[in-house]
């Protein structure tokens, strides 16, 4: 049996139009949630592949080209449709946050997930937009459960894809019953549960199956829940250029934080003991994501940014 060795990004690549609503410029910009996150644990210097589709089309030439040039290590799955994803972004200049909508297309034929897989990382459009949602979930299930191994979700809830709050639900308890870490922000947890605190969702996760639930609360920092456990880290304050990309980075961040590489070049996911072994990753995972705020579109720091940043606190 092979090692476990690197982590494992799957998920969609798309083109953001990002569309500047007090100049009413319209920008087209390469990224989607999980080329994002690959992208942010390259740059943290962990080993990681991105399993990602895209099309024949000029979208799809774009992403491509935006892919090579980052230095990932991409395997591009075969699909059953030719689309590329597209995603309308609108820019709010005065809080630099966005909002989205979707030409959406997700249709990987198999998700290949090699034996050298310690930590898989999947979210966003790829857990809920079929048919390629399904082969995301049977991917995780055949991870799930392994010694020395996990599966991570950032379920980055997007309405305009799954706008029946009922079945997104339902995917996302099917989900979480299969992962070993789950982050969703506020605004998640309110779409899905609305009416409830955010925190109560959270735990209401964390009691079905997953060991540990990340709870990001924007620059309000964010919370994780163990069980037995629960600890809060405040976020740096930074003037926001936009929120593209920042959650992306915290969860880069996180996966980072939760390797563990060994001498031997082999690989484990260590998952935090107690509060305060939480408390020390998630407070990397704070400033990263406040790092990426500060630039315009999905930037994540390096790890020497990340260091510089951190110790500066």
């Amino acid at each position: 049996m092979t090692a476990a060795r690197r982590i494992v990004v799957v998920g969609e690549s798309l083109v953001d139009l990002v569309w500047h609503t007090a100049a009413g410029t319209v920008r087209p910009s390469p990224g989607g949630s999980p080329a994002n996150v690959a992208i942010g644990v390259h740059r943290l210097g962990r080993p990681v592949t991105l399993v990602t589709c895209w099309g024949d089309d000029p979208p799809g030439a774009l992403v491509a080209t935006y892919l090579a040039g980052t230095g990932l290590d991409v395997l591009r799955a075969p699909a059953t449709t030719g689309g590329t994803t597209v995603a309308l972004a609108y820019v709010d200049e005065e809080t630099g946050s966005a909002t989205y909508d979707f030409l959406a297309s997700w249709a990987p034929d198999h998700i290949p997930v090699g034996e050298d897989t310690a930590l898989l990382h999947t979210g966003s459009l790829a857990v809920v937009v079929s048919p390629g949602a399904e082969q995301v979930l049977e991917a995780c299930r055949r991870l799930h459960g392994r010694e020395g191994r996990a599966v991570a979700v950032d379920l980055n809830v997007r309405p305009a894809v799954q706008p029946d709050r009922a079945a997104y639900r339902s995917a996302v308890e099917r989900l979480a019953r299969v992962a070993d870490v789950v982050k969703a922000s506020d605004e998640d947890l309110r779409w899905l549960w609305p009416g409830q605190d955010p925190a109560a969702s959270a735990r209401d996760l964390l009691a079905g199956g997953p060991r540990l639930v990340v709870l990001t609360r924007g620059a309000d920092g964010a919370t994780g829940f163990l069980p037995g456990a629960e600890v809060s880290v405040a976020a740096p304050r930074v003037s926001v250029a936009d929120t593209i990309g920042a959650g992306d980075a915290f969860q880069s961040a996180l996966l980072a934080g939760l390797f563990a590489a060994h001498s031997d070049g082999t690989a484990t996911v260590r998952m935090p003991a107690d509060a305060l072994e939480l408390e020390r990753v998630l407070r990397d995972c704070v400033v990263a994501g406040a790092l990426a705020t500060t630039r315009t579109g999905a930037q994540p720091p390096t790890a020497e940014e990340l260091r510089t940043a951190a110790a500066a606190r």
